[in-house]
């Protein structure tokens, strides 16, 4: 497993007590699998994702990415948020190689793999452009990208196609479903949406109410090799999507 969970606890203080956000959390992630985490609101999935990326703390159990303790952040682990936080007063390539600067990673040899990147996904004739001159779903391929230049082996995924239009959505998240399978890498994706959860993933993890605890995972076996807009019109989709709106106390 490149990604480990054991018994994972997560207790914060707060002004009237302790307040507790994992518990008892427990899974692994093979190398190469996208894995989509589902939960109810609040329930913790935001602080998993931050556990893992070593940047809060456990309370009790241990995290292990490619086999070490995650104790700290890790240049193995990229994150990408909720909206894609490019900088406005930088172009396109200033953005995209940012982490490269802030990891001191800036090389001639890391800065023809972001060309080689560009290229390959379509932005290469916009590096000079600013965010503003870009559309919703190129901006989200110009935060992925940048992501990628620092050639992390997993990427963190945290709701990073909610602030898009729906049909947008569809279209931008079968993309970087494409790029993270054609980069090869491992990706965890946090998400609220199960259909996209779904359409994009090997195996889903059911959350349960905070504290989070698993609650079910399901592998979809069915689904593997078909495309995620593929994947909402197959008849085995509902068959992974009952069970998990129910899991999820959706209105039941």
């Amino acid at each position: 497993m490149i990604v480990q969970l054991d018994d994972v606890n997560v207790t914060y203080q707060a002004p009237d007590g302790e307040i507790a956000a994992l518990r008892g959390m427990s899974f692994g992630i093979s190398d190469g699998e996208f894995v989509s985490i589902v939960g109810p609101s609040g329930c913790g999935k935001s602080t998993l994702l931050s556990v893992i990326a070593g940047v809060e703390s456990t309370s009790q159990g241990s995290v292990y990415v490619d086999g070490d303790t995650v104790t700290a952040p890790s240049n193995k682990i990229g994150y990408m948020p909720q909206k894609d936080q490019l900088f406005p007063w930088r172009t396109i390539w200033g953005n995209v190689t940012l982490g490269l600067e802030l990891q001191h990673q800036n090389t001639p040899e890391r800065q023809e793999h972001v060309r080689e990147l560009l290229k390959r996904y379509g932005l290469a004739e916009f590096i000079h452009k600013t965010p503003s001159q870009l559309s919703g779903g190129m901006r989200q391929r110009c935060a992925l990208i940048r992501t990628l230049a620092t050639d992390p082996k997993i990427l963190l995924l945290d709701e990073p196609f909610s602030a898009l239009d729906y049909q947008t959505r569809l279209s931008v998240s079968a993309d970087i479903y494409a790029i993270i399978r054609q980069e090869h890498k491992t990706a965890l994706l946090v998400t609220h949406d199960i259909s996209e959860s779904i359409s994009l993933s090997d195996r889903i993890i059911v959350l349960s109410k905070r504290p989070a605890a698993v609650k079910a995972i399901h592998s979809l076996e069915d689904l593997m090799e078909i495309p995620p807009m593929q994947r909402r019109d197959h008849p085995a989709f509902q068959k992974y999507f009952n069970p998990i709106w129910k899991e999820l106390d959706v209105n039941v």
